[in-house]
């Protein structure tokens, strides 16, 4: 066994492998860019090598520094976890030259397969179902736009080294083909050195299925069940279960006979993915190999009780699968949720910053250890409380995973976990991720790879997130505000006949667009628990919120909760199952005086085009006096190594250029505005 490791990567993947290397006794070397000098990884690590400057050519992309860096530490092997090199041929095999172990498959099977041009051919020779399409090449968008029609609409246009929805578009029609085409070929050279693209045909109300292989140096390979990946926002994942609820028993054989077959055909060594497109009727065929360990591979070690990085760190010191195809398990339910610096009400506009409050939920399970009993919660996560979530990497905060007897369980497991994950000073994704969990179609397992598209195309609002209660929220609010009154009661030395009462009968002003507010009568009263009634409705609360606290545990009518209860002036934030409102509670009379206050309306920036995120201006695609149409091209901005596309909302002339190319742009910074 090793003694020591070098992590080439950053984030929640490399503190994860750095939890298994602990486990075994292994001191490990992490590495990192000038914007990572305090983050996570580094202060996990034994030793920590500086790489350059922040942008991940610079840093992370830079073999030959990570290289120096396990020879000059005296690491014996190189874990490169996912994304950056960790599919990269030439690093693997350079690691191999320089007498260093690639704690990954080798460098054959990570060319085989890596090229996804070669790998269909591959596949059909190792008799893997593949769909049709053009596998070559394509040199021009004019050349991709042909090849989209004789294939037939909606074509996939994708990096033939792409990867995490990174270099990957669909296209219904000859525009989107081929401006797609360009757009791939510009973030795949950016993410990973090589623009070529090509095209195949789009499986229409797809599911997306993956298997996960794992193989040794002594010819054994097994397949460890699949993961249900089919919620999918723009080819990123966002849930991801184990097992599907979709495929059968003899279609997860197949598909898993299937996987090992194309796995032994490149003498595969290590933990890998295959990825499947699985039609209606259970079809399958087959995507791509990720040789590397996955971003959900959570969700498989729960169910199956393995660490997957133990067994690549074993595998890869040479050691045997210590277990054959029938002694991998398949016990209860996982889910794992992606939870991301992004703002879902803003078209899920990246979010970077400082996390000011960071407090997730309590964990009750680590990476494959015995689950709890009745299930459990992991958090697998690279960031702390008072971290920056830096512009130049993927907008990822951490992976919520829950474990439950069953999937009614995992669910309501989830659920209660997001409720208690507090993050601060950044938006995520969590409203959108209650959201889901709630939709009956997700409950009942009715969804394929279009199904964000086709429920939230025009974005996510606050109304899209559907509560079993929403007056629950508002009678937290007067709970929690009947504590303030009790504490302002408790006050002594107050003016005799000015001492404040706590009082019973109030109104809960909840925070409207434009002013319009909702008055709410309410009634609140103390009796071993605080009861509120609202109409001919009560909730009898008990709660464990403090003063200056967010989160909340308790119980309302004799029903556990978790919510987030978060003071603003005088507003009371109130947050549960994804829903959020702004509450007031005051007398009756100063609800009144709310009422006719006048309203003051916001600026009216619609003569500009603002930075809807932090990041760097790439293009300006207009000039100071041209006219524009609604939905042409304006801006790019980069930012979380997505290329962000900002069109005309409608017809208008260009005034005059804020902002320049090249130039790093803050949030609501003006980059232009209109005559």
């Amino acid at each position: 066994m090793f003694k020591k490791i070098l992590i080439a990567n950053r984030g929640e993947i490399a503190c994860r492998v750095i939890a298994t290397a602990k486990k075994l006794g292994i001191a490990i070397v992490a590495v990192h860019s000038e914007a990572d000098r305090d983050a996570r990884h580094v202060s996990l690590a034994d030793e920590a090598v500086l790489l350059g400057p922040p942008p991940s050519r610079e840093s992370y992309l830079q073999a030959d520094k990570i290289i120096a860096a396990a020879k000059a530490t005296g690491a014996q092997a190189i874990h490169p976890g996912y994304g950056f090199l960790s599919e990269n041929e030439d690093f693997a095999r350079r690691v191999e030259e320089q007498g260093i172990t690639f704690i990954g498959p080798k460098h054959y099977s990570i060319a085989a397969m890596g090229d996804k041009i070669a790998s269909k051919r591959l596949a059909l020779e190792a008799k893997v179902n593949v769909i049709p399409g053009w596998n070559n090449a394509i040199g021009s968008a004019e050349q991709a736009v042909q090849v989209a029609r004789d294939v037939g609409y909606p074509v996939m246009i994708k990096a033939s080294a792409g990867g995490g929805g990174k270099g990957l578009r669909v296209a219904w029609n000859d525009k989107e083909a081929h401006d797609g085409f360009a757009s791939c070929r510009n973030e795949a050279k950016a993410s990973f050195g090589d623009d070529r693209v090509f095209i195949e045909k789009f499986i229409e109300g797809p599911r997306h299925i993956e298997i996960q292989v794992l193989g040794d140096a002594h010819g054994n390979i097994v397949y460890l069940n699949e993961r249900e990946c089919s919620l999918q926002r723009r080819h990123q994942k966002v849930i991801e279960e184990a097992p599907s609820p979709f495929i059968s028993d003899a279609t997860r054989r197949a598909m898993g006979e299937q996987a090992v077959a194309l796995a032994r055909a490149v003498k595969y060594q290590s933990a890998g993915t295959v990825e499947f497109v699985v039609g209606r009727d259970q079809s399958f065929y087959f995507l791509e190999m990720n040789t590397r360990l996955q971003v959900e591979h959570p969700v498989t070690e729960c169910i199956t009780g393995l660490d997957l990085v133990e067994l690549m760190i074993r595998v890869a010191a040479g050691e045997p699968l210590p277990f054959g195809q029938a002694d991998v398990k398949r016990e209860g339910w996982a889910i794992e949720c992606r939870i991301n610096a992004e703002d879902p009400f803003r078209g899920f506009l990246p979010s970077t910053g400082r996390l000011v409050r960071y407090l997730p939920p309590p964990a009750t399970m680590t990476a494959a250890a015995p689950m709890p009993h009745g299930g459990g919660v992991r958090v697998d996560t690279g960031v702390y409380e008072g971290g920056e979530i830096p512009v130049h990497y993927d907008s990822m905060i951490a992976k919520l995973i829950v474990h439950g007897r069953d999937r009614t369980d995992a669910i309501a497991r989830m659920r209660e976990a997001l409720n208690g994950f507090v993050i601060r000073g950044v938006s995520s994704n969590i409203p959108f991720q209650a959201a889901l969990l709630a939709h009956p179609k997700f409950v009942s397992g009715d969804f394929d790879t279009g199904f964000i598209a086709e429920h939230y195309g025009r974005g996510f609002r606050a109304e899209d997130v559907p509560h079993d209660d929403p007056d629950f929220l508002v009678a937290l609010s007067a709970a929690a505000y009947r504590r303030y009154r009790e504490r302002a009661a408790g006050i002594s030395g107050q003016l005799e006949g000015h001492q404040a009462t706590i009082g019973s009968d109030f109104v809960v002003v909840v925070e409207g667009q434009g002013g319009a507010h909702q008055y709410v009568p309410v009634t609140i009263k103390f009796d071993g628990v605080t009861v509120v009634n609202i109409g001919e409705r009560s909730w009898a609360i008990d709660a464990d919120w403090q003063f200056g606290g967010i989160r909340a545990h308790g119980s309302c009518n004799g029903q556990p909760f978790t919510a987030q209860v978060e003071r603003h002036g005088l507003w009371l934030r109130i947050e549960h199952n994804g829903r959020r409102i702004d509450a007031q509670p005051m007398t009756a009379r100063a609800a009144e005086l709310l009422r006719v206050m006048p309203f003051k309306a916001p600026l009216d920036m619609s003569k500009f085009l603002l930075s809807p995120m932090p990041g760097l201006l790439v293009d300006v695609a207009v000039q100071p006096g041209q006219r524009v149409e609604a939905g042409q091209r304006l801006a790019v901005i980069e930012a979380m190594k997505m290329e962000n596309v900002l069109t005309a909302t409608q017809e208008g002339t260009v005034k005059e250029l804020l902002a320049a190319k090249g130039e790093s742009l803050a949030v609501d910074q003006p980059i232009l505005s209109f005559t």
